[in-house]
């Protein structure tokens, strides 16, 4: 058994101060914008593609600025002062990007609430990149690809984060547990106390993952937000809506809203929504829905695995909480029977590759389908 020594799924979560970074940043843009008038007639250069990239990015001072405005505006909006309640996350944070979320987990200008938030946030986000992974290892007894998921989530995180520590140490486990895999994809690496894979499957078979925000909050949240919607839209003459065609009106748009906000709203467990706002978040949610399902198809079929399919179902399903499952009609049907089609087609694919490997007393390919 690894040894496990962190308390998050990801160690790199618990924060790191960018007080030196802002600082080197803004010395950086200083000394620029200093060369750029000592030189006015400095000769154009031709930037790579890669330069005009990184050029465009933001510094950290600009993402720190984004964060805090983000994170004000969805403080007022769902009539909240604090992203926590009794320790727990209480605002949904999806519309803050990695960075920004590394940016406020780690940077002082945010209370201590709001850094715990976002690394509650950061974590969630882990646990749930890693979840349908995990329930296809769960099915295929292959752990390769819940790994491959580890590799690709912490590769799609900001520049600051790749460069800490933790993260270089996280990612290496991550590399040495595919390296491991290649020789027996059926047991679960030895990659060290750095490995997040290792420690998000002991941290939930504790329990320990970290909790979204609970669906009372969410609920609550949606009614303060659609309240002032309809509040800006009156105070502006104008008849709040949720037709998108209005010619009079100002469409109120909930489809920035997260699944689980919007599950809420269809749930509608206390009452707080009327039957038309139920009515367009559950349009709302049928339509990700459904573009999920259609993006899990295209994907197969592309793939060219005949269980591609039936994976990339079990795979949105498990990544679902309870309540999001109920709320857009995902039954315990669909996933026994997405795991049937997995497990049926696995097997036909096996007799298929046994009758067609060429060894002795095998069928040929031609025989099977019938030629001679």
């Amino acid at each position: 058994m690894v040894a496990i020594t962190s308390t998050s799924a990801y160690a790199a979560y618990q924060g790191y101060g960018t007080a030196n970074s802002t600082a080197s940043t803004a010395k950086a843009a200083t000394a620029a914008t200093s060369i750029g008038a000592a030189n006015p007639a400095a000769t154009d250069v031709t930037l790579s593609d890669a330069a005009r990239a990184a050029l465009a990015e933001r510094d950290l001072a600009t993402v720190l600025v984004d964060a805090r405005s983000k994170l004000t505006r969805l403080l007022e909006d769902a009539g909240r002062t604090s992203p926590l309640s009794g320790g727990q996350l209480a605002l949904d944070l999806s519309g803050l990007d990695q960075r920004e979320l590394y940016a406020m987990s780690s940077d002082d200008s945010f209370t201590a609430d709001e850094r715990e938030a976002a690394s509650l946030e950061m974590q969630r986000r882990f646990e749930a990149a890693l979840a349908g992974p995990a329930a296809i290892t769960n099915v295929t007894g292959d752990f390769t690809g819940l790994y491959k998921a580890a590799a690709a989530y912490l590769d799609s995180l900001g520049t600051e984060e790749r460069a800490s520590a933790d993260w270089q140490a996280g990612r290496a486990a991550v590399t040495e547990g595919l390296k491991q895999l290649k020789d027996n994809p059926a047991e679960l690496p030895d990659a060290g106390p750095s490995d997040p894979v290792a420690l998000y499957r002991v941290l939930g078979e504790a329990g320990d993952n970290a909790e979204p925000p609970s669906m009372t909050d969410l609920a609550s949240n949606a009614r303060t937000t659609l309240d002032k919607m309809y509040a800006e839209a009156v105070a502006n003459g104008r008849v709040p809506t949720f037709n998108r065609a209005t010619t009079v009106g100002t469409y109120i748009d909930i489809s920035g809203f997260s699944s689980r906000a919007l599950s809420a709203m269809v749930l509608d467990s206390e009452g707080n929504f009327t039957g038309e706002e139920v009515r367009a978040a559950q349009s709302v949610l049928q339509a990700k829905s459904g573009a999920t399902l259609l993006a899990g198809f295209q994907s197969a079929n592309k793939s060219g695995d005949p269980t591609a399919f039936s994976q990339n179902i079990i795979s949105a399903y498990s990544s679902l909480s309870p309540e999001e499952r109920q709320a857009v009609g995902w039954s315990d049907q669909l996933y026994q029977a997405a795991m049937e089609s997995y497990a049926s087609t696995s097997k036909l694919m096996e007799m298929f590759g046994q009758a067609t490997s060429g060894s002795a007393g095998g069928n040929s390919l031609a025989t099977l389908l019938g030629g001679q």
